[in-house]
């Protein structure tokens, strides 16, 4: 098969939107890339960066007209505008999007038979910034990038949109659309549903501001995702409903054993509980990442080249600061920066974070 994309056509260019986008333009400079917006303005920007050819909104006809269009708005929007242009779609047009959720668009790309023209992409990135002004190629580097398929012609092309994304610097995942939405059901919006709901739970008992007070520590490591757009999880939460609600069926089930073990006093079953998350916990790939941080941790930007990991070790050890763990962060969802550093102290964390800056690396912290 030859896949040459000519022409990419974004539909939405926020934050993930506008970071594919770069990444194209910087990898292929020579892929015309268009776009259309909700605002105007954005489109505007983005042809004054000189990343899009055009700098007004498109006609449905002319979005269309592309070799590849990437649908980057709100899931129920991308369902919009399959319908809207499905009468002028060529049919060797690849069509993909970029939501974390793949259920509801699946259907809709079914009903409409465009399986096998279809693609679904979730690059596992992004900042809790959002809009095209904080949209960044490096956001893709070394970034999870999962995508799904629905039909034998469609699984036909998935290695060849695979060498496509993969070239701009992520690590691509291929699952059907529901081993997909289960997945994030139970590492991404479960999680947020949880802190939510711990946090509700503190707020209902916090008399005389006490909880609020004292709240630090794990609580707020474990419930910062909660800072999240509570209207992007309203939509996601619905949009994903049936996985989300086995995710929560299958919890409360263990959280309820849990209780059991408690109410029992049974202290060994309590402490293997505790035990076998803990083995689970360490075994990640970078310890301490997700939704619970080490105390003395921070992300760097980092661009995809050789020797850019030990340049950053090599510049802590010349003054003495002994790295606890390294590595490159693949699930960036919630996630600034593709390095993860952990220190041991404070006060190498704090002298890390002056030496490197010195150096000119782009830093995050969590708050």
């Amino acid at each position: 098969m030859d896949f040459d994309p000519k022409k990419i056509v974004f539909v939405g260019l926020g934050l993930i939107g506008g970071s594919v986008a770069k990444a194209i333009h910087e990898t292929y400079p020579q892929i015309k890339l268009y776009a259309t917006a909700g605002h105007k303005e954005t489109v505007e920007a983005a042809h004054k960066d000189g990343l899009v050819e055009n700098d007004c909104l498109l006609t449905d006809e002319e979005i269309a007209d592309s070799d590849i269009i990437f649908l980057c708005s709100p899931v129920l929007k991308n369902i919009e505008y399959l319908s809207r242009i499905k009468p002028y779609l060529k049919e060797s047009t690849l069509i993909t999007d970029v939501g974390s959720v793949k259920n509801d668009i699946s259907k809709e790309v079914e009903r409409l038979g465009l399986s096998d023209q279809f693609i679904g992409g979730h690059p596992m990135t992004g900042s809790e910034n959002t809009g095209y002004a904080y949209s960044d190629p490096a956001f893709l580097e070394n970034a999870y990038y999962l995508l799904t398929y629905q039909s034998d012609k469609a699984k036909e092309i998935v290695p060849f949109f695979d060498k496509f994304i993969t070239s701009l610097g992520s690590v691509t995942m291929v699952l059907k659309p529901d081993e997909h939405d289960l997945a994030v059901a139970a590492i991404s919006h479960l999680p947020h549903v949880i802190s939510a709901s711990l946090v509700n739970l503190v707020k209902h008992n916090n008399k005389d501001d006490l909880l609020k007070t004292i709240a630090a520590g794990g609580f707020k490591d474990i419930t910062r995702i909660s800072s999240s757009s509570p209207v992007m999880w309203e939509n996601i939460c619905l949009s994903n409903k049936d996985a989300i609600l086995r995710m929560i069926t299958e919890y409360q089930e263990i959280l309820e054993s849990f209780k059991t073990a408690i109410e029992k006093g049974d202290g060994e079953l309590i402490k293997s509980k505790f035990q076998s998350a803990k083995d689970f916990r360490d075994s990640l790939p970078v310890r301490k990442s997700g939704i619970i941080p080490a105390d003395f941790v921070f992300y760097s930007d980092l661009r995809d080249e050789p020797g850019q990991i030990a340049n950053v070790a090599t510049i802590l050890a010349s003054s003495g600061i002994s790295i606890k763990n390294i590595g490159i962060i693949h699930n960036r969802e919630f996630e600034e920066g593709v390095l993860q550093v952990e220190l041991y102290s404070e006060s190498d964390y704090e002298a890390a974070l002056e030496l490197l800056k010195g150096h000119g690396y782009v830093l995050h912290k969590r708050s």
